[in-house]
């Protein structure tokens, strides 16, 4: 067998089963109940953004909250904080 002829076999194979076994990827965020996102973080988001609903929140593989709420004028406005009150990004 010619040699790029195997290579074109071969490769494919090797990358489909380099894919194989490695299980489900972990999630990169796990939704929360707000009352589980730490009081003080929680008081840095409300100062962040007053006057926000909040009503989500998640926690990132990295460690980070993401909490989510909407304005009075129905604007959803999300705030990132990381577990030693960093701010991270706020939109």
């Amino acid at each position: 067998m010619p040699t790029g002829l195997r290579m074109s076999i071969v490769a494919p194979l090797v990358v489909t089963a380099a894919g194989c076994g490695a299980g489900p990827a972990a999630p990169q965020l796990t939704t929360l109940r707000l009352e589980d996102v730490p009081p003080e973080l929680m008081a840095i988001a409300r100062k962040e953004l007053p006057g926000i609903e909040f009503d989500t929140a998640w926690r990132k593989a990295s460690g980070t909250y993401e909490i989510r709420g909407k304005a009075k004028n129905g604007k959803i406005r999300e705030i990132d904080v990381r577990p030693d009150g960093t701010v991270e990004e706020v939109e």
